[in-house]
């Protein structure tokens, strides 16, 4: 959308407020607003100031100052606030115009500009599958004497003799059993349905909604798959209208891969393909799941650099609360046709041509997009590269539950890593790949690193709850 097609956008809907977003390290979202009449199109050639140095991983106090540039093509009109506004989604630049190298916009951007040049194809379409959790109820708390958590639902299954108002009228989802009940099962039916009407409204193509596996309100919504840049801009809108739907019924979402012990978590399954033109590359006709040789090295790559990519696929120590054999996570690296114990599957019911492609299943949502897809992206192109061809790598295909397989028909599966200490040691000896173009570079992945090791060091020494249930009578 034009500059001036924005700001006509803004008077035909009497918007008073312009909201300037960008997306830090972890992938949360900061704005700032301004005053409609204080928008105009110099505003897009100038930009918004911001301190750089209050964004944790950005900058330090001594070269804080920094310019959010914002993107015409991002648009939205927000459905939750009183007075009228229009959300923009911004890249990040310095004060002196350069493109700042630790935007994670900014590496999206790169990334598609990378397979342009890299002669494979002309764009990237990507399709995250991003589950949340609607609960009713969530209290933590993690102090010097303190540590503890509690989520509750009304539809949970350890509510089924809890006395409520008017009695308890029965219809809890058996852990593990929440996969697409009808009402009154499945309770949360019109809350999804008003979050896809918002998210169409803020230009995502929906899909479909269901219930997921787990109790106590686990749900999905698919919306349509875009270019990588543009996907993770709506997955942005995805999570920011969830977790503001939920929030106006009195309930509150979250995207944690795990809050639940013992249940499924929430994963983000991520389907992927290349296009040249109109031309579907992944797609041959007559081949295993009729996958052409280029998908076959693409998802070569992903699975050769998988344990690296993790770090940025799934990168919170909760992650790796979700990351364990059974619970459909796909912990083994390896690949399938339709088999959800895959790390990579192959979709093949009702898939045309054009819908060839692969699913990346390891990842979930507290990924950054636009870091997980441009890493992604550069670990296919490496596989491609190199033709890395995941047959000679040992890589599958297996067709089988391997959750079910004897333990020595296992021996050569890799596992994904097991913390997220241990991802950032493999991403620590395999970046190579994403510093091809520019797109990352080794600065970025330094700062990342030391950014998440922070992170998991403050989780790991700290107390946790289980161990008085362990160890106070020692």
């Amino acid at each position: 959308m034009a500059v001036e097609n924005v700001l006509k956008l803004a008077q035909e809907n009497n918007i008073e407020w312009f909201d300037f977003r960008f997306v830090d390290l972890s992938g949360r979202a900061h704005h700032i607003s301004l005053p409609a009449s204080e928008v105009d199109e110099d505003t897009f050639v100038n930009g918004v100031a911001f301190d750089g140095s209050s964004i944790p991983g950005f900058r330090g106090i001594e070269e804080s100052d920094m310019v959010m540039m914002p993107d015409p093509e991002s648009v939205f009109i927000d459905a939750f606030t009183a007075h009228p506004t229009l959300n923009i989604m911004c890249n990040i630049f310095t004060p002196d115009g350069e493109r700042y190298e630790r935007d994670p916009r900014g590496i999206a951007e790169k990334a598609e500009e990378y397979l342009q040049t890299s002669g494979v194809g002309t764009a990237a379409f990507f399709a995250p599958e991003s589950e949340f959790f609607i609960f009713d109820d969530v209290r933590y708390q993690s102090d010097v004497n303190v540590s503890s958590y509690s989520v509750d639902s009304n539809e949970a299954f350890w509510n089924t003799n809890r006395t409520e108002d008017g009695g308890n009228l029965g219809f809890k989802i058996r852990k593990k059993g929440g996969y697409v009940p009808v009402a009154p099962v499945d309770s949360q039916q019109d809350i999804r349905s008003e979050m896809c009407r918002l998210l169409e409204e803020a230009g995502l193509r929906i899909e479909r909604h269901h219930h997921e596996v787990a109790t106590a309100g686990q749900a999905e919504i698919n919306f349509r798959f875009d270019t990588l840049k543009l996907t993770a801009d709506n997955l942005m809108k995805y999570k920011y209208i969830v977790h503001n739907t939920a929030q106006q019924y009195g309930k509150t979402a979250t995207f944690m891969p795990k809050p639940l012990f013992g249940d499924n978590g929430s994963g983000m399954h991520v389907h992927q393909s290349i296009f040249d033109g109109d031309t579907p590359l992944f797609y041959e006709k007559g081949a295993y799941a009729n996958l052409s040789e280029m998908a076959l090295h693409y998802l070569g790559g992903i699975l050769y650099h998988a344990p690296a990519l993790i770090a940025l696929t799934n990168p919170s120590t909760n992650s790796f609360k979700r990351l364990v054999p059974g619970y459909e996570a796909p912990v083994n690296l390896v690949f399938s046709k339709g088999n959800r114990s895959a790390a990579v599957r192959i979709p093949i019911a009702s898939v045309t041509p054009k819908g060839c492609r692969i699913e990346f299943r390891t990842p979930d949502s507290t990924a950054n997009p636009y870091l997980a897809f441009s890493a992604m992206l550069m670990a296919g192109l490496d596989g491609i590269k190199k033709k890395m061809d995941p047959r000679e790598l040992g890589y599958g295909p297996f067709d089988k539950n391997i959750y079910e397989l004897p333990e020595e028909d296992k021996v050569g599966i890799r596992s994904v890593p097991a913390s997220l200490e241990e991802a950032l040691d493999e991403l620590e000896k395999d970046f190579d790949f994403l510093l091809e173009g520019d797109v990352f570079t080794a600065d970025f992945i330094q700062n990342y690193i030391s950014f998440k090791r922070a992170e998991a060091k403050d989780v790991a020494i700290r107390v946790h709850p289980h161990e008085f249930s362990l160890y106070y009578d020692c």
